[in-house]
């Protein structure tokens, strides 16, 4: 897409309420994409200019990457895990477990929020779930966003062709959502791909497991979402309201009155 035509479709979603704009382009990795990550860079400070938070999703990042999406106004990064380190290798073969962390340690030192969660319904066990969930909860900092994606199979796809038994609202809800409310407090745990299978009811369930954000919108790259309107009526409906951008989840008392420390690391100490 064109520079100016992905700032329209900033403006229209920040008219509809939206606080963040994610940008996402569907390949391995930047790389040496130079004029395309000129563009990238230039539609970064168009839509932080706008007063929404920033995020893109890119592939693979490198630091110097990573440092300059930063100077331009990128206020987060989406790079999934998607699932454990054990079931990884089986779905997927373009990247590696550590090379996504990597890219994760990039970001992280960069200065830009992590987003970073991952997909059920990919044939996985009940501990790939846990698995993802502890490694999410251990790194040197919890992702400011984690976002739980119910597996939309795409025709022509090995998982479309595969017996993979469907996800339904108890795996998503009192399971995947709650747990990671428990072991990551402060993170904003997002619903993503896979809404459009689930009623406001059962959505509803989400959110009071702790589901505080969506990704809105009429698509998720290659998956359909709900529409704008339909979003605006069912938080109408449940009685929510935006969190205005560039404001965080709040902070204990606790750690307000020094009682508890968090600590940081840099990505090269956790690889070393």
């Amino acid at each position: 897409m064109k520079v100016n035509e992905v700032l329209e479709a900033a403006r229209k979603a920040k008219e509809a309420g939206s606080t963040r704009f994610c940008m996402g382009a569907a390949w391995r990795e930047l790389g040496n994409k130079k004029n395309a990550f000129k563009h990238i860079l230039e539609m970064v400070r168009g839509v932080n200019g706008m007063g929404l938070e920033v995020c893109c999703t890119l592939g693979m990042l490198n630091a110097e990457q990573a440092r300059q999406l930063k100077e331009a106004g990128l206020s987060a990064y989406n790079h999934n895990l998607d699932t454990s380190p054990e079931h990884y290798p089986k779905v997927i073969s373009t990247r590696s477990y550590e090379d996504r962390l990597q890219t994760i340690a990039n970001v992280r030192d960069a200065g830009i929020s992590v987003c970073c969660g991952g997909i059920l319904g990919l044939g996985e066990e009940e501990t790939d779930r846990v698995g993802l969930l502890h490694v999410l909860a251990t790194l040197p900092e919890h992702p400011e966003s984690v976002p739980i994606n119910a597996l939309v199979a795409v025709e022509g796809t090995p998982l479309a062709d595969e017996d993979v038994a469907k996800v339904d609202a108890f795996d998503m809800a009192p399971r995947m959502i709650a747990t990671a409310r428990v072991v990551m407090p402060r993170t904003m745990v997002r619903l993503s791909a896979g809404r459009l299978s689930f009623s406001d009811a059962e959505q509803y369930m989400m959110f009071q497991a702790g589901a505080n954000s969506i990704f809105n919108g009429d698509k998720l790259l290659t998956t359909p979402n709900p529409e704008f309107d339909e979003d605006t009526r069912l938080f109408g409906k449940l009685g929510f309201h935006g969190k205005p951008a560039h404001k965080g989840p709040l902070v204990a008392q606790s750690e307000q009155e020094g009682d508890v420390l968090i600590t940081k690391v840099r990505g090269n100490q956790q690889f070393a």
